[in-house]
């Protein structure tokens, strides 16, 4: 009888490591799925302790990643394709917020996200004023020289921030390129609640204010209105926020980023406010 009943078990669990293997991985159908451990004890149905095993082999090997909400799809596995699947769909959500934006506010609109050190535009929306903003769908940019990177940097660790930009190169001559005076605008970034301003910091002459979208593991990408360097960002900032509010409740089921009611986005230019930035921001959620 106990003979077989292990056999019987036994044949439940996959016999190679390979399928093993496999049977997790398939649980993580987008780029920022999350399981628990439990999670996958319980979908996988193996046993607690094999799956503990291959999901440290899993994390230490790079194919995933070990989150305070669990795990999740690593650097290795988002090289196959993860990253660009989740690149689209972050496109496919953002696109006809972005597109409203950049008509009401008549500026350009940047959707980057954050690779190593640099942003990677995902999308850049603007008619004929695009064509005077020097970036490019594909392109990169220093994060710390840029809006867009700022708004994500100011939500990670310091200490990843202290080793990837402890040498930091200048773009243009109003670039930072201190740590400690880096370490000093993130935090004022924080305390805006989010919200970051460049002026002619990567390019000269253009300035941005950015807002980074944020997971539960951090920022998931970032939204910037760019115009020139002596434009009035101020007086947009509440359509910025409001955009991010938008974009943040389509990508709910893609990036993991709270899901929030969609809130009204009639904002017209006459019904900007005067008000200084810091009241502004009153309006932001626990997400930004």
């Amino acid at each position: 009888m106990t003979s077989t009943l292990r056999t019987s078990a036994e044949q439940r669990v996959p016999p190679s490591m390979v399928e093993r293997l496999t049977l997790i991985l398939d649980l993580f159908e987008r780029p920022h799925t999350h399981q628990t451990l439990e999670d996958v004890t319980r979908r996988t149905r193996l046993p607690r302790s094999t799956a503990h095993r291959i999901l440290d082999q899993l994390v230490r090997l790079r194919w995933l990643d070990h989150t305070t909400a669990g795990y999740r799809l690593g650097k290795r596995a988002l090289g196959l394709g993860g990253r660009e699947i989740g690149q689209n769909a972050l496109r496919s959500a953002a696109a006809p917020v972005l597109h409203d934006l950049a008509i009401r506010t008549e500026l350009v609109v940047h959707l980057a996200v954050l690779v190593d050190t640099e942003v990677y535009y995902l999308d850049k929306v603007g008619g004929r004023s695009a064509v005077e903003v020097p970036s490019r769908v594909g392109g990169r940019a220093p994060a710390h020289c840029t809006a867009l990177g700022k708004a994500m940097l100011a939500w990670l660790p310091p200490e990843r921030v202290e080793a990837e930009y402890g040498n930091a190169a200048r773009r243009t001559a109003r670039s930072i390129a201190d740590p400690g005076v880096l370490h000093q605008e993130l935090d004022r970034i924080r305390r805006r609640r989010g919200l970051a301003f460049e002026r002619g910091e990567c390019f000269p002459k253009v300035g941005c204010v950015g807002i980074a979208l944020r997971g539960r593991d951090g920022p998931v990408a970032a939204i910037s209105l760019v115009g020139d360097a002596q434009s009035p960002l101020e007086r947009v900032a509440p359509l910025l926020i409001k955009a991010a509010h938008a974009v943040s409740t389509e990508l709910a089921d893609v990036a993991g980023v709270p899901k929030q009611p969609r809130p009204d986005f009639a904002i017209t230019q006459q019904s900007w406010p005067n008000e200084p930035v810091a009241q502004l921001l009153a309006v932001g959620g626990d997400w930004l």
